[in-house]
């Protein structure tokens, strides 16, 4: 395979930019120099210039969205896969006819971004993903149509990988759905191969291309030689493609499951830039169906009898809560509780048992493992209510192999830890509070600060340790707070001092998982009935304390700019995936005078009770408390394959804000968008950053 080097500083110079690519000369076997995973590397803009004679020709793209439409028979509405999709062009052309319910999936990066960036200057709504066809990120039965086009089918070096592939595609297509593969014609191609050719792909590159067959004949080697002309050779590649036939071919679909594989017309495509068309010049175009039966079900959206059995798990009322005001349950507690199971009691075919005993939790859960169906973990005080061990609940849970709710053990480590979760989100260039930590051995006296800031613990949360209080204007007030609330917290206990950002204070719930999750309106806390002389923040008091004038802060929809709205989502949704959240989730976010969003915190398994801020988001969504909380028991079911019971459907009251995006998508889009947008500090922004010290003393964010 190629390999890059620069063998001197003068060759450097010969050509600003230049790299200077290694070449094998002339081989007598082509074979040895494949790579089992050469489409890895190969297409990238090099492989855009060699084939940009069909890739780029409209009229092919047309051509070929005809047939499938033609053949299949395509409705608007059909759910449509396009796997192996490249740069999108198929996917896109059946988006400008009207199709609404198409995505592309590709291994190469490169092409995915190419297809997002030709989608978004055609304003085309369309889903683009990155990853390997052998793993598809799709629940089983999601699509009614998956295609592979353009001569993107046997890659690998084993008819084994190839079968994983076409295996995958019946899991996730629908009963009664259909495969439409595009393929080289294999015996025309070993008959009819060029063992040499080269070809001007501009003005300025050419591509010199030696072919043979593999030892066992089956497979057709591929050596494309570019050059530029003002730089020499620039690369040297080796790739293979399965000579497929119409027996293989049918022998390959019905071991894959496939039932009545048909074998439509030959495609050989005609271009007016068309000098080496290689393994695209005639092609074998196969349909098959899918006849399976819908899981557990008779037909879509029957509804089982058995119900679900669920174990909810709770924080256990016996123990102190050091959390809580008088760090005991109280009634409030009792009731938050009774009206949870109430709103369980109204979702149909389930079956719920409560288990809140800590001392006895572990061996309660071991005696129902293989009895239960699911653990509905709303224990967020964490196990025996300390909060630091809120991540032992679902590290018990794996032990005992029992599927559960909500995020897993490293996911609450990471996010419990503050600082770690403004440090991720820095490096994925997600603007956050300008912000130093700080220990019990740091010297405060040295940090150059401008105030107003925040003070609160770097760990925890229920807000505990942020109080009115914690909004401080002096050096004096930050030694204040800190002693304060160290009394409460304990004295080894971290800080983060924050700037205090002045503008909306906004909160973002999602629940579901990749590739269907549910943004929930976006809500802003309104400070209007909060006396003009207190600060605006939403601590302790809001939460805990009814007498407190903190207490009369509502939840309001935030009414954002679009621009701001979408860059805000982005960055949730591409959290989310990097965090490990899982079915539900909360992210804490803060305007600064600007207008410009800053995310404070990130909240995997949030709040679940009725008042809460998820249930608020959800009510503006017209979504019942008990149906937020089947929503996040259907994401866990899911997300588990686990396919008892009746589909949630969350239908929104304003818009729809269903993000149906993978953890690759969310990261990428934002990677292109976001990291560009004016709310995103510059390098000079991060230097004139208001906090400075000593790296001994203290660990800059």
């Amino acid at each position: 395979m190629t390999q890059n080097n620069t063998d001197s500083n003068s060759r450097r110079k010969r050509a600003k930019g230049t790299v200077q690519t290694k070449t094998l000369g002339p081989v007598e076997d082509l074979e040895p120099h494949v790579r089992s995973d050469w489409w890895q590397t190969l297409f990238n803009s090099l492989y855009l210039k060699t084939d940009a004679d069909l890739l780029d020709d409209m009229d092919v793209t047309k051509k070929e969205a005809d047939l499938v439409v033609s053949i299949l028979g395509l409705e608007p509405e059909d759910a449509v896969l396009d796997l192996c999709c490249g740069q999108g062009r198929h996917v896109l052309e059946l988006a400008r006819r009207g199709f609404s319910n198409v995505e592309g999936y590709d291994r190469s990066q490169y092409l995915i971004r190419k297809a997002r960036t030709r989608s978004q200057k055609e304003n085309l709504q369309v889903r683009f993903r990155e990853g390997d066809a052998r793993k598809l990120p799709y629940p089983s039965d999601t699509f009614s149509v998956v295609t592979i086009l353009g001569n993107s089918f046997g890659y690998f070096d084993s008819t084994l990988q190839d079968r994983k592939v076409l295996e995958e595609v019946f899991r996730v297509l629908r009963p009664g759905g259909r495969v439409f593969i595009d393929a080289v014609d294999g015996d025309h191609m070993k008959k009819n191969f060029q063992q040499r050719s080269w070809e001007w792909l501009d003005r300025k590159y050419f591509v010199c291309r030696e072919r043979a067959l593999s030892s066992d004949g089956e497979r057709l080697i591929c050596r494309e030689v570019i050059s530029r002309i003002d730089r020499g050779i620039i690369a040297d590649q080796f790739y293979a493609e399965r000579l497929y036939n119409r027996e293989s071919l049918f022998e390959l679909l019905t071991a894959s499951g496939f039932s009545s594989p048909t074998f439509h017309t030959t495609f050989s495509p005609v271009s007016t830039g068309t000098q080496d068309a290689g393994m695209m010049e005639q092609r074998i175009l196969v349909s098959a169906t899918v006849e399976k039966a819908w899981p557990s079900m008779a037909s879509p959206g029957a509804e089982s009898k058995k119900p679900l059995n669920v174990i909810v798990v709770l924080g256990d009322p016996r123990k102190e809560d050091q959390v809580k005001p008088a760090c005991v349950f109280d009634d409030d507690d009792f009731e938050t509780v009774n009206r949870m199971k109430k709103a369980l009691a109204e979702i149909p075919y389930m079956k719920f048992t409560f288990l809140d005993r800590h001392e006895t939790l572990f061996e309660d859960l071991k005696k129902r493992a293989g009895k239960s169906d699911l653990v509905l973990n709303l224990c967020d005080e964490g196990f025996y209510n300390d909060p630091t061990k809120e991540l032992h609940v679902p590290a018990m849970l794996e032990q005992l192999n029992i599927p559960y709710t909500g995020a897993g053990p490293q996911c609450l480590a990471y996010c419990y830890d503050k600082s770690l979760v403004r440090g991720v989100a820095r490096e994925m260039h997600i603007p956050v509070a300008k912000g130093v930590f700080v220990t019990g051995d740091s010297d405060i006296s040295r940090l150059n600060l401008s105030f107003p800031l925040l003070v609160k613990p770097n760990s925890g949360d229920s807000s505990f340790g942020i109080t009115q209080k914690s909004i401080v204007h002096s050096r004096e007030d930050i030694f204040d707070i800190m002693k304060l609330t160290r009394e409460k917290i304990g004295a080894d206990k971290p800080f983060l001092l924050e700037e205090f950002l002045p503008g909306k204070d906004i909160s973002v719930g999602i629940i579901g998982n990749p590739p269907f999750c549910t943004v929930l309106p976006i809500t802003e806390e309104d400070y209007s009935a909060v006396p003009e002389e207190l600060p605006r923040i939403c601590g302790y008091e809001a939460k805990w304390l009814p007498d407190s004038p903190y207490w009369k802060i509502r939840s309001v929809p935030a009414g954002l700019p679009e621009k701001i709205e979408k860059e805000i989502v982005r960055s949730c949704l591409a959290l989310f995936a990097r965090l490990g959240c899982r079915d539900y989730a909360r992210f804490d976010w803060r305007l600064d005078a600007e207008g410009r969003p800053k995310l404070l915190e990130v909240n995997p398994n949030p709040g679940w009770c009725w008042d809460g801020h998820l249930a608020k988001m959800a009510a503006y969504a017209n979504i019942s408390y008990s149906g937020m909380l089947a929503a996040v028991i259907e994401a866990a079911k899911k997300r588990y394959g686990i396919g008892t019971g009746g589909k949630v459907v969350l239908q929104m009251k304003d818009r729809e804000q269903s993000q149906r995006k993978s953890p690759a998508e969310c990261a990428a889009e934002f990677e292109e968008e976001v990291e560009a947008k004016n709310s995103i500090e510059s390098e000079d922004d991060r230097k004139r950053n208001i906090f400075s010290g000593s790296s001994e003393t203290l660990r800059a964010l």
